[in-house]
């Protein structure tokens, strides 16, 4: 059970960006008998794994002094350093094989994503602001790769969005580590220092403003309104500002955004809001005859 864990895939929800391309372009039912699909998910989710392995093997020390990370697998005893190096490998062949298999072109995408969180784990996370940025373009990369495998053209205002979104999720990560060296006096994350509650805030609020406009501008744009026939997804908005509410009410508020993807799976107002926005953008997009947003 040690050993799965260490793999985290509560965090391969993450990886999910990559249906993102076909479910914007309409085409989301026929892309699910893309078989490539669900193997680059598997692909990234192998990759994505090892990268966690390795972040936990070089931040041993670190997580035993953080009040959740020292649970860990390889922080708490339960895997050793020998059997992670083990899992390592045999993630990396897997991610390697399944990626040469969907294409030679999603395995470029997959590389850089690779070799860029490589960098961040061997010391790029130590500088400040090139560390959320680099946690931001990984999911960008994943809407690339989706958009590779499945052949669909990406919107720049979609990577936009994906970017500022990623961007401002892990900058409220970030507020949440600050919380707990101010709470503790210990960094547990190298980065931390460089970061203080007046500057992450200021982010937070500059980002999720800008988060609002871009979707609004997408929602708005002639290229969308020319593809999908309909000028009606601004109405979705509202669920993008009131996700994006909730966010801050739990960072600025409840001060507890230190896992997203456990908010994810917790906060039913985040839930509820993420699945009305999926009916509605589902409804006007693909179900045009409904009328119901007339």
């Amino acid at each position: 059970m040690s050993h799965i864990k260490l793999l985290r895939p509560k965090h391969w929800v993450k990886n999910s960006f990559l249906f993102i391309p076909a479910f914007f372009s309409g085409d989301l039912f026929g892309q699910l008998f893309n078989i490539d699909l669900f193997l680059g998910f598997l692909a990234f989710s192998f990759a994505a794994s090892c990268i966690y392995v390795i972040n936990d093997y070089r931040d041993i020390e670190a997580d035993r002094l953080h009040p959740k990370k020292k649970k860990r697998p390889l922080a708490s005893g339960k895997v050793t350093k020998n059997e992670a190096i083990i899992v390592m490998v045999v993630l990396v062949i897997l991610s390697v094989v399944i990626s040469y298999v969907v294409g030679a072109k999603f395995a470029f995408v997959l590389g850089i994503y690779f070799i860029m969180n490589l960098g961040y784990s061997f010391g790029l996370k130590k500088i400040a602001i090139l560390d959320i940025m680099i946690v931001a373009i990984g999911f960008v990369l994943r809407i690339k790769a989706g958009g590779v495998i499945s052949e669909i053209a990406v919107s720049q205002w979609l990577m936009v969005m994906i970017f500022l979104l990623a961007l401002f999720i892990a900058v409220a990560k970030r507020r949440d580590d600050v919380l707990l060296k101010e709470a503790t006096g210990a960094d547990v994350r190298l980065a931390s220092s460089k970061y203080n509650l007046d500057f992450l805030n200021s982010l937070q609020s500059i980002l999720s403003a800008i988060i609002v406009v871009a979707y609004l501008m997408y929602a708005m744009s002639d290229h969308v309104m020319e593809t999908f026939q309909t000028y009606r997804l601004y109405y979705t908005t509202i669920f993008v500002i009131a996700g994006v509410m909730r966010y801050l009410q739990i960072s600025l508020v409840e001060n507890n955004t230190g896992s997203p993807t456990e908010l994810l799976y917790s906060d039913r107002f985040i839930q509820m809001t993420l699945f009305l926005w999926l009916l509605s953008f589902y409804l006007i997009i693909y179900s045009p005859n409904l009328n119901i947003f007339q």
